[in-house]
């Protein structure tokens, strides 16, 4: 088995930290086919990377011989130096990798395989100790979300706007607080979801401006420790106000097919089945996909995304829950269901729920309610 080569591409880059239990902006680590492994990192990092890695050998860069010739020529020839003072001269690397670090690793004289299936396999088995760290997320999702929601219940209504505290209730505004929230508790999450309508129509649209009343808010909320760095999801649909007939119908569609979504996963279980099994959901109860073989009514609301991912170190990892492939899924998978329905002009609406892959079933690590009234959430 050829040694692993893996620079990080950023401090996010997790499959470095999954070799290497480290979070560095910079560094270098090692896998050597006998298990033995070497981390490499600066003065600056040295005594975090001794104290959080698990690297049978962790070196600063004086002592690993580190030679700076500019980015990405001298990680590339440090790399090169401790695989030939073993006697080797080949490696694989991550499809993560920078190309250019690619290109000065092959420019140094090493054989460099492309290995894009690194990781894969046991990334997406969780250990307990990953289930603890993703369940603890999902908790602070729920914490996050409820505070937003707690937020929109408060609020009063002038000319069709959200108004707390004498001012428009904004995405901003509500971001901030669910923000706020998740530091207190050790997480962080800068890319979520407080989207209003008619925006929220747009899946992945962030949110921005005013709160309308009467019309659907998609929150989607998928923290990160600051500590272990995996991730939770989680996303509930709210209105306040008044709510039209058709976002309860879009709502209650939706809510079936989460749950027969969640009924068809178990260890062996297609993706593609669960999510065939959602799709017919929504056609049946009159709404359209994208997927082919279940495009349904056109005119109306539809689901134009996949009903699931996995989650990990990466918000979005394998296995995915959609067409075509069979990707049978496995125990230990933790994985995202999440249906949805979007008509623009209107809005839309979804539900998701985050939960392990067991030999008979799901094992759900998400308890809030899935409520579109705002009080439910208060209780």
């Amino acid at each position: 088995m050829k040694p692993v080569v893996l620079v990080p591409g950023g401090e996010g880059d997790s499959d470095f930290i999954y070799a290497s239990g480290f979070s560095v902006e910079t560094g270098l680590y090692i896998r050597f086919a006998d298990g033995d492994d070497v981390l490499v990192t600066s003065p600056l990092e040295i005594d975090r990377a001794r104290a959080q890695g698990k690297a049978r050998t962790t070196l600063d860069l004086e002592a690993a011989g580190f030679e700076d010739s500019g980015p990405y020529v001298s990680w590339a020839r440090l790399a090169a130096k401790l695989l030939r003072e073993r006697g080797l001269e080949t490696a694989r690397v991550s499809p993560r990798l920078h190309a250019a670090y690619l290109e000065e690793l092959r420019a140094a004289g090493l054989e460099v395989e492309v290995d894009r299936e690194l990781f894969r396999a046991e990334r997406r088995q969780k250990s307990a100790q990953e289930a603890r760290s993703i369940e603890s997320a999902q908790r602070a999702a729920e914490a996050a979300v409820t505070e937003v929601v707690s937020q929109l219940a408060q609020a009063d209504i002038k000319d069709g706007v959200l108004w707390l505290e004498d001012r428009p209730l904004t995405s901003e505004r509500l971001y901030a607080r669910a923000q706020l929230l998740l530091g207190e508790k050790g997480f962080t999450c800068p890319d979520m979801i407080v989207a209003g309508s008619p925006e929220c129509a747009m899946p992945h649209f962030r949110g921005e401006g005013p709160i309308r009343a009467g019309g659907p808010v998609i929150i989607d909320i998928f923290p990160s420790s600051r500590a272990s760095h995996y991730h939770g999801d989680l996303t509930r649909t709210v209105v306040v106000g008044d709510i039209p007939d058709e976002i309860r119908r879009m709502h209650a569609a939706v809510l079936q097919a989460l749950d027969a979504g969640i009924e068809s996963i178990r260890e062996g279980a297609a993706g593609r089945d669960v999510h065939h099994r959602v799709c017919r959901v929504l056609v049946d109860r009159g709404y359209g996909t994208t997927t082919k073989g279940y495009e349904g009514a056109d005119g109306g609301a539809r689901m134009n995304h996949s009903t699931g991912h996995g989650v990990g170190l990466d918000v979005h990892e394998d296995p995915a829950l959609r067409g075509p492939a069979e990707n049978p899924l496995q125990e230990g998978d933790v994985v995202t269901v999440e249906p949805g329905l979007y008509l623009l002009g209107l809005g839309g609406v979804r539900i998701e729920d985050t939960g392990m892959v067991t030999r008979d079933g799901f094992k759900n690590f998400t308890a809030l309610t899935r409520s579109l009234d705002p009080r439910d959430y208060l209780q």
